[in-house]
């Protein structure tokens, strides 16, 4: 259990709220591990506020300035980082090795994207106008509001803030109900840094009181939200209000197309990295794969064992495990639901197949399914869990074809090892990224974004810093 009540963070104040108490529950054993209180909607309004008084001073400091408050919070996070690993594998249930990364990426972003500070360039445009000259200059946004998902918890913290700091903005986050302790040891550690008074503001609650509330609120710039389609949708209705801009990362259906020349072992092995990798709650995860008719045999078998090899379990007690529960009993019997659907439509689970309770735990073995069509409920809706469908195809055009015929559009994968057909196929997929022969997980430098219902924006690299800019165009007439 944590030691602390969690409290907000507004205007560097330490707030005990006392609206509805939701409990902060441990997945991997179904063990109480805190609690906290939602916010009122006033305190909400005060965050704001407090960020929008913040935001004014904020972006008058010279960017490398604020380059220097960045790396202070990505030194303290690396002071804390035990701290902050065990707090993360306890309340999302991630195996330790993958803890370590996502706090030690985290403090990683925060300098990667402090780097940015001297890189923010503007334009000079040629005018029709004599004797004038048109600059068109990158400013902040203002106000964002960073509404984080459960699964990457603490990561998403620094995707946020990272950038909207850097580029002048101030921020409100709002953590998922599943996972708000680690939010809430974040701002511990960084009110040492005496960071401007509402900076970085953090309230609690469900989606539908303040992730509404800051949705729709007018003093809300920017709003920054990484989820479900299903609450990308609703905060777009709710953001249209003022039209209020928004970056969304929402789901994915990624699809994964296995050329007869592949090297299999390798493609196996990499999909399966790409599938059980937080116990598939991801959304760049490998939801579906495409497997050439003539290697379709020997790439099922070769699958199926290596996921039969997988182990999985209690992250809290044993670090021999490659993943641990799901989110909650919700998205466990999503999963369950999904995999009796295909078999009652013809598919054949190969291995795995059903839930484990581990000391009151919410657990999926994994599994393979094969004989699926592309109609199939579990080809065309997110399974969000550690199971991977096969569907066989003849001629790359067919797997193409599957491959878009879909309403998301995140991530995507192809393995062969003829460069004419990778390039090819990368360049007829419809998908935000498509990675070649390695795991569907991006990095820093790069764009992760989606298309169709996978999202609007993208995150990372110099692209995701100008996602939290606009521009600002200046007509300069010198003489006659």
């Amino acid at each position: 259990m944590f030691d602390t009540k969690i409290q907000s963070y507004i205007n560097n104040n330490f707030i005990n709220s006392s609206g509805l108490e939701i409990n902060n529950i441990n997945p991997s054993d179904g063990k109480l591990l805190n609690s906290f209180n939602e916010n009122s909607l006033k305190e909400v309004d005060e965050a704001i506020q407090s960020a929008k008084q913040a935001q004014k001073l904020w972006e008058k400091i010279p960017a490398i300035e604020r380059a220097v408050y960045l790396k202070k919070i990505g030194d303290k996070i690396k002071d804390n980082a035990d701290r902050i690993v065990n707090i993360i594998v306890q309340e999302q249930g991630k195996i330790k090795s993958l803890a370590e990364g996502e706090v030690n990426n985290t403090a990683e972003y925060f300098y990667y994207m402090a780097e940015w500070a001297r890189r923010i360039e503007g334009e000079i445009i040629t005018s029709d106008v004599k004797n004038e000259n048109i600059f068109l200059y990158r400013v902040p946004i203002g106000v964002v509001a960073g509404i984080l998902p459960w699964n990457f918890p603490f990561f998403l913290i620094a995707r946020k803030v990272a950038p909207a700091l850097i580029a002048g903005n101030s921020i409100i986050i709002k953590p998922s109900e599943e996972t708000s302790y680690n939010a809430f040891f974040f701002t511990k550690i960084i009110h040492e840094l005496n960071l401007p008074k509402g900076l970085i503001n953090v309230v609690y609650g469900k989606g539908e009181t303040v992730g509404k509330y800051l949705s729709a609120h007018p003093d809300i710039d920017m709003i920054s939200f990484t989820g479900s389609v299903e609450t990308g949708s609703l905060i777009m209705q709710e953001a249209a209000k003022n039209i209020t801009k928004v970056n969304l990362e929402l789901g994915g259906k990624a699809p994964a197309i296995v050329l007869g020349d592949a090297d299999i072992n390798k493609a196996a092995n990499k999909i399966k990295n790409a599938r059980v990798i937080n116990s598939g709650q991801v959304c760049n995860c490998v939801e579906r794969v495409y497997v050439q008719n003539n290697i379709l045999d020997e790439f099922t078998d070769t699958l199926s064992k290596v996921m039969e090899n997988v182990n999985y379990g209690n992250p809290n007690v044993d670090n021999n495990i490659e993943y641990g529960p799901m989110i909650n009993n919700e998205g466990l019997v999503k999963v369950e639901e999904l995999v009796k659907s295909a078999s009652a439509e013809g598919a054949e689970v190969i291995t795995g197949g059903k839930s484990s309770k581990i000391e009151n735990g919410s657990y999926y073995q994994p599994t393979v399914i094969t004989n699926c069509n592309q109609n199939m409920k579990i080809i065309r809706k997110e399974i969000f869990g550690p199971v991977l469908p096969i569907v066989s195809f003849d001629e790359l055009d067919e797997a193409i074809n599957y491959a878009n015929d879909c309403d998301y559009g995140l991530t995507s994968s192809i393995f062969t090892n003829n460069i004419k057909v990778a390039m090819r196929a990368a360049n007829e997929i419809k998908f935000g990224e498509t990675m070649i022969n390695r795991e569907n997980m991006e990095i820093f430098q790069a764009f992760h974004a989606g298309v169709r219902k996978s999202g609007i924006g993208g995150a990372d690299g110099k692209h995701g810093l100008y996602e939290y800019m606009q521009t600002h165009g200046v007509y300069i007439s010198y003489g006659d």
